[in-house]
């Protein structure tokens, strides 16, 4: 759908140099997608994986982020290898509804009450970032906190509509329950993309 160069706004690279592959596609449907335009795939140009790589490779980005839409519905086994082959760091942002395919260097699962992720998703989790919606997101999110593996870093994000109403209760949530952080999307406040 798209690519950029930019900060990575959200989570444990947060403020770092990155380079976005935004996938077109995904049939998640999340109510507070903010980029619901990238849901039907048919309206993104299909662009050859080497020219994805190269345009990552010439940004001077240390880090390539392919994110979507959902790009756990697609093999990216050459686009993450070409991405190595390129020299940069390799992440992926996903729901996990579908298994993952690649070589990553950090997953980071955002899994969705109304579509679980794909069992074999959770151990590739790195990072899990659970989107606070409603109050109930919260035990929600500890209930999928038991699906990854220790080493995971655990973050709760404030849906951006709903920052002002669940930030504090983030807050809150996490002095009790100290295994979870604070992602906030740093990018917004910054108006970048």
């Amino acid at each position: 759908m798209e690519a950029f160069h930019t900060l990575q706004g959200e989570g444990a690279f947060q403020g770092q140099s990155a380079y976005f592959i935004r996938l077109g596609g995904c049939d998640v449907g999340c109510v507070w997608c903010d980029v619901k335009e990238s849901w039907p795939a048919e309206a993104h140009p299909q662009v050859e994986v080497a020219t994805i790589v190269d345009r990552a490779r010439a940004s001077g980005a240390p880090i390539a982020v392919v994110t979507g839409g959902e790009p756990s519905m697609y093999n990216l086994m050459a686009l993450s290898s070409g991405l190595h082959q390129a020299g940069l760091r390799t992440h992926i942002e996903t729901s996990g509804v579908y298994p993952i395919t690649g070589h990553w260097d950090w997953v980071c699962l955002s899994p969705k009450k109304f579509r679980k992720p794909d069992p074999t998703s959770y151990m590739k989790a790195d990072e899990m970032k659970v989107i606070i919606f409603h109050a109930s997101d919260l035990p929600w999110g500890e209930q999928e906190a038991v699906n990854v593996r220790p080493a995971c870093r655990l973050y709760l994000q404030p849906e951006w509509s709903k920052e002002k109403e669940m930030a504090p209760l983030i807050v809150e949530y996490i002095k009790s329950h100290p295994r979870w952080r604070i992602s906030l999307q740093v990018h917004k406040y910054l108006n970048i993309p």
